[in-house]
């Protein structure tokens, strides 16, 4: 399917790129290089277990491999084809790739340096990596036996002569160069060992004290069995990153193999970056220049590690008392007070769930009883990430299965789950599930599940909500919100988009959702009028927003003219922004901030004051699936519904974005120049993942929240 006729696509920065454009926005890159840096002052943070720093650095690590394949990428294939197109703060692609290169190679250098530091501190609490000196006596005679009888029979050393071109290298692969000589003769010879997917990047030695050594360090260490008559004259390990993007063609007839074609094309994609060991002989880094495209690519050396990522492996070790005290999510006690009935519960009163805290078996459960409830006659799912568990794809296949109309929008282009996704969609096709794979140019990223029911002579809808996606991994460390309800214009409007997905028929009236592409930004525009109006009048105003990123230019433009009407504007965003804010005349108004901590902040919600008072009194409460991008406004599928039930509202408004402005252990303040300034606790230290960890829901348990740690309620006096 393509994309119908009538709905342009919004151009993204052209129309906002103007002579001041770097005064009013942050690059969206150096913005997203920012909060990786962020991520990886967590693993400094004396207030996280010593595993749990691990773990940041770990993830830092894996975020910049992603955004270099991803980012990066998409703006190097830019500057190959002289496209200079600005972005919205008035850089060409050349110039962003100049500034990148520079912010990535500091937070390199970095992360470099946290790992020495983290280094000493395992050793010092029992977990030691080894480095080569250190391997001797009994633990060099157990590796030796494992490396020649676990490890070498794995490794493919492959020479480097007329008459064996160079390997190819997949994507993340880390591997060895050596320079050896042999003794018989003294012929020079290169060769190159890739270091074994399929086995750990690094090796346990037996006992009860943990020690590990690097993969890389045991092929250097034991090399003379690799290369028996010669001599090692060098070695050095490099590692690099291809372009992982998927280009859609709008003349593509069968997506489903489109994809299959271009994922393994993917495989061979562009080296993007290719990280050297520091000392490796000046032959051999021009050698992998040449034969890597390294040309084109950013190069980068390192002394310590290569391949942050890789850093999982340890957090693995079995130490609890240096990793976060095990947390088991709360089962919501409404569903519990109506015996588990998930629709009897959900037809008494709309429902939010608070995810990780409270748990996702719920949703689970919700499709599971929709699959086996006798009355369910159809049931339509959203799949954007599903994961490689299966709990929810066996719940629709048991539903089609006892003959249940089962539709599920599993989507294709969810980046980096396109080979799962296909998986999922195959099984689903066998068991008998219609599968639709929506837009060709635009991804169905809502999350949504809608259930119908018999009752009586009539039928019901039941639906779910989500800010997250159907994944029972990620739920478990995402903070998300899932509603559910089953309320009849809810229900009508969720059917309307069902059928625009599956079969292009665009609704012509919804009456409480707004829907991307067609009119989702359109009504954010028009609730911040409102704020602008309130203000110009002396009413009370306010705006609240809790997200991922902000990036779209038209939102942001739209928030600095409520800022200079005098609207008091709070933002929680976790990651990119590219707003400007607390420019006097501009965005004195707007304050940011950012929360990284134990939980990835994930839930999208906004509110608005809408006149009151007090915001609790009747703001505008609305969730989403959506960021504020233009990819999320034009390119995607979303959804945003406003929350009117009152005990649901209460929750969002007065629990869950009230803590996430509260927290001062866990949050930084973005600055005017665009740093970013950890809070200071001071004598009122509040942590909302706590907070959430040890406090009943309010819609869960009803009149749970006057029970539990008081949380002030929202005021529109409260930060200024």
């Amino acid at each position: 399917m393509t994309r119908p006729a009538h709905l342009p696509i919004f151009d993204d920065d052209d129309p906002f790129v103007r002579e001041d454009s770097s005064e009013r926005y942050f690059n969206r890159e150096l913005s997203w290089l920012a909060f990786n840096r962020r991520v990886l002052e967590e693993a400094l943070n004396p207030a996280h277990p010593l595993l749990e720093r691990l773990r940041f650095l770990s993830i830092s690590g894996s975020n910049l491999d992603e955004f270099f394949m991803v980012r990066v990428a998409g703006l190097k294939g830019q500057q190959l084809q002289d496209v200079q197109r600005k972005s919205v703060d008035g850089r060409t692609p050349s110039e962003q790739l100049h500034d990148i290169a520079i912010e990535a190679d500091r937070l390199m250098q970095a992360q470099q340096q946290v790992w020495i530091s983290l280094c000493e501190e395992l050793a010092d609490a029992g977990i030691a990596v080894l480095d080569a000196r250190d391997i001797e006596g009994e633990a060099e005679s157990w590796l030796e036996g494992h490396f020649r009888d676990q490890i070498f029979p794995i490794l493919t050393p492959q020479a480097l002569d007329p008459a064996h071109p160079f390997p190819f290298l997949p994507n993340r692969g880390s591997s060895l160069i050596f320079d050896l000589v042999r003794l018989s003769d003294g012929e020079p010879i290169r060769e190159v060992v890739l270091l074994p997917g399929t086995a750990p990047r690094f090796v346990r030695i037996p006992g009860k004290t943990a020690r590990y050594v690097a993969m890389e360090t045991l092929l250097k260490h034991f090399s003379a069995m690799i290369f028996p008559g010669y001599r090692v004259k060098g070695c050095a390990a490099f590692r690099l990153l291809r372009d992982s993007d998927i280009e859609i063609e709008e003349e593509a007839e069968d997506l489903v193999r489109y994809f299959a074609n271009a994922i393994k094309r993917r495989r061979r994609g562009r080296v993007i970056r290719l990280d050297l060991e520091t000392g490796m002989h000046d032959e051999l880094g021009t050698l992998l220049k040449e034969e890597l495209g390294g040309g084109d690519a950013i190069i980068t050396e390192s002394a310590a590690f290569l391949g942050v990522s890789d850093l999982e492996v340890l957090v693995d070790e079995d130490r609890p008392d240096l990793k976060f005290p095990p947390y088991s999510p709360r089962f919501p006690e409404r569903i519990r007070e109506f015996g588990g009935d998930c629709f009897a519960a959900i037809k008494a009163k709309d429902i939010v769930v608070h995810h990780p805290y409270e748990t996702f078996d719920v949703v689970l459960a919700f499709l599971r009883q929709a699959a086996n409830d006798p009355d369910v006659v159809a049931i339509k799912q959203t799949l954007y990430r599903a994961g490689k568990q299966p709990a929810v794809i066996n719940a629709l296949i048991a539903a089609a299965e006892a003959g249940k109309s089962v539709t599920a929008v599993v989507e294709l282009k969810a980046r980096f789950d396109e080979e799962q996704n296909m998986l999922w969609a195959n099984a689903l096709e066998r068991a008998g599930v219609q599968v639709v794979y929506g837009f060709i140019d635009w991804k169905t990223h809502a999350k949504i599940s809608m259930v119908v029911r018999r009752e009586g002579s009539e039928y019901r809808t039941y639906c779910h909500f989500g800010t997250g996606n159907y994944h029972p991994i990620t739920a478990r460390i995402y903070t998300d919100l899932s509603f559910f309800t089953a309320d009849p214009r809810i229900g009508a409007d969720a059917a309307h988009v069902f059928n625009y997905i599956t079969g292009y028929v665009e609704p012509q009236q919804l009456g409480l959702i707004s829907l991307s592409p067609r009119d989702l930004r359109a009504k954010l525009v028009e609730m911040i009028d409102i704020e602008i109006a309130n203000a110009e009048a002396g009413k009370p105003s306010g705006i609240w927003a809790k997200m991922n990123s902000l990036v779209d230019p038209a939102v942001i433009e739209k928030l600095y003219e409520a800022s200079n009407a005098g609207v008091e504007i709070d933002l929680v965003i976790r990651g990119i922004c590219c707003l400007r804010p607390g420019v006097p005349g501009m965005s004195e108004h707007i304050r940011v901030k950012s929360v990284i901590g134990r939980f990835l902040e994930h839930s999208r919600i906004c509110a608005f004051g809408n006149g009151k008072a007090l915001p609790n009194d009747g703001a505008k409460v609305f969730i989403s699936s959506a960021d504020w991008m233009p990819r999320n406004f034009d390119r995607r599928v979303e959804y945003m519904l406003p929350i009117e039930n009152p005990t649901v509202h209460d929750q969002i408004l007065d629990q869950v974005m009230v803590a996430n402005l509260l927290d001062n252990e866990q949050s930084w303040e973005l600055q005017a120049d665009g740093g970013y300034v950890r809070d200071e606790p001071g004598d009122r230290p509040f942590n909302l993942h706590r907070y959430f960890m040890t406090n009943p829901s309010l819609s869960g348990r009803g009149a749970a929240l006057s029970n539990s740690e008081s949380v002030p309620k929202l005021s529109l006096r409260r930060r200024r």
